[in-house]
């Protein structure tokens, strides 16, 4: 039976999974995980990926160069490879007449509330358009301060951008078992988890494919983000015949980690780290809309604006006695928002001379007093 429902799904590929563990790229292993992308996006399906590799591409197309083993070398080999790796991922896609877009993201994209609309806002006009967005680290020029590290974080950190319904995480294994199932014969595979603990943390242990930069502690890291977003984690082998399509149709496969109960609330606590910025007062309409219709802010609605702030920081949201009903983040700056205050959402642009969307706070960037 196929899953009815059209997801959001953000698709992690590790360097053991593109490669099949050798030292160059697996086209054939692409192609079919892309075939399955494929169908997926026939059926309604929004599919990003999340790829690794980009090291691997350089060092393929260098000729595989001995160099030292500085940061600059890896730097040298993901700037050489990023563009082969993409132009792959493009060549192959296109066999099944799907375009895709390039992200390079670093953790600074997602940690600067204006940087991390701004991602998101290019992520969803590309699902919009039925683009497949494929996304790494920014390798190239990303410093020890602002990686994320691993791409299984990364990818927790997109899916939480892209509001995803599951994260698959395909690696060289079945899933998470309770030892090293390469070292222990009578390991068994973990089916689902409820809850992540430190006794599943001692079991995820290090990386054993010793290609990539994450292991399978780094996925149990990135299950637990993005299940405390709502998010389903899934951990599958990446050869696995048909397993992107299995998976997205609710099919036993792999380890799958259940989203917890709450999202919504650790989504905004996520996003919420930070004081106000700012203050806007409402008219009457625009308190009930929000207060009682579950509404979005509408610029039509804001009388007044006050202090400084820019786009992404969080502001306090007033009726017009001064009584706080709501905080929430803001798509527009305060020089913007004092313009476009009092009119149409469809007048936006041709006052300020661009739009970021008709809402100033989206509901879902928003908590009710």
């Amino acid at each position: 039976m196929t899953n009815k429902k059209q997801q959001i799904v953000v698709v992690k590929l590790g360097t053991s999974v593109l490669t099949s563990g050798t030292k160059q790229l697996d086209r054939a292993q692409i192609v079919e995980l892309i075939r399955q992308c494929s169908v997926l996006h026939q059926n309604g399906h929004k599919i990003i990926i999340v790829t690794s590799g980009a090291i691997a591409a350089g060092r393929e197309y260098l000729n595989f160069p001995i160099l030292p083993k500085t940061v600059a070398s890896k730097q040298l080999l993901a700037s050489v490879g990023q563009s082969k790796l993409i132009q792959l991922w493009e060549q192959l896609f296109s066999i099944y007449k799907i375009y895709i877009g390039q992200m390079l993201l670093t953790r600074a994209d997602l940690e600067d509330r204006e940087r991390f609309l701004n991602a998101q806002d290019v992520l969803k006009a590309m699902l919009d358009n039925n683009i497949v967005p494929v996304i790494n680290e920014n390798d190239a020029v990303a410093t020890a301060e602002i990686k994320v590290g691993d791409n299984d974080n990364l990818s927790a950190l997109t899916a939480i951008l892209a509001e995803a319904d599951k994260l698959i995480l395909l690696t060289d294994l079945d899933g998470l078992y309770t030892a090293d199932p390469k070292k222990e014969p009578n390991a068994k595979l973990i089916q689902q988890i409820d809850h992540i603990d430190d006794n599943l943390r001692n079991i995820a242990g290090d990386s054993v494919s010793g290609l990539g930069t994450g292991g399978m502690s780094t996925k149990l890291q990135a299950a637990e983000v993005a299940g405390s977003a709502g998010i389903e984690v899934i951990i599958a082998a990446g050869n696995k015949a048909n397993v992107l399509i299995d998976i997205v149709n609710n099919q036993p496969i792999g380890t799958r980690f259940l989203p917890q109960k709450t999202p919504l609330e650790h989504r905004k606590h996520w996003l919420f780290g930070a004081p106000n910025a700012g203050k806007v007062y409402l008219d009457d309409g625009a308190v009930n809309a929000i207060l009682n219709n579950g509404s979005s802010l509408l610029p039509k609605g804001i009388i007044k604006v006050e202090l400084n702030f820019c786009r992404g920081e969080v502001i306090d949201i007033y009726d017009k006695s001064g009584k706080k009903i709501a905080r929430g983040v803001s798509r527009y700056n305060s020089d913007a928002l004092r313009q476009i205050a009092g009119h149409h959402s469809q007048e936006i642009s041709q006052i300020i001379g661009y739009e970021y969307g008709s809402v100033a706070v989206h509901r879902n960037d928003m908590i009710v007093n």
